[in-house]
């Protein structure tokens, strides 16, 4: 799979289960460890263990096994390593505290509109 397809796959399944703030940020051209970051926010620690469950169930089903993942015990984050995409979710004030964006800034940052229902 591509990594734009796995990038896709990966915010679907965090859409299906309403993440917030999701954005990918590509980083291809700044360290060799991935081609792509996808952050979002669950707002409690159930919604951020499913939303990593998710995201690992629908990467199986298209024949993606993780490289690894961590902190899925706690709750308040989670990573997720798909190879050319790295996965992270966490609580609001864990996401604050790693302001990941602002780590990354100056690499391509997408922010995803979800759809108001």
């Amino acid at each position: 799979m591509q990594t734009e397809q796995l990038v896709e796959l990966v915010i679907a399944a965090l859409e299906d289960l309403k993440a917030q703030g999701i954005v990918s940020i590509d980083v291809r051209d700044k360290t060799s460890i991935t081609d792509v970051m996808v952050i979002a926010t669950g707002s409690s620690s159930r919604q951020v263990k499913a939303l990593a469950d998710n995201v690992l169930e629908k990467a199986k089903e298209q024949g993606i096994r993780p490289v690894g993942s961590e902190g899925l015990e706690g709750g308040e984050w989670g990573l997720i390593d798909l190879g050319n995409v790295v996965v992270h979710v966490m609580q609001p004030a864990t996401r604050e505290f790693y302001d990941l964006e602002r780590l990354w800034r100056g690499a391509e940052q997408n922010r995803i509109q979800m759809l108001q229902e």
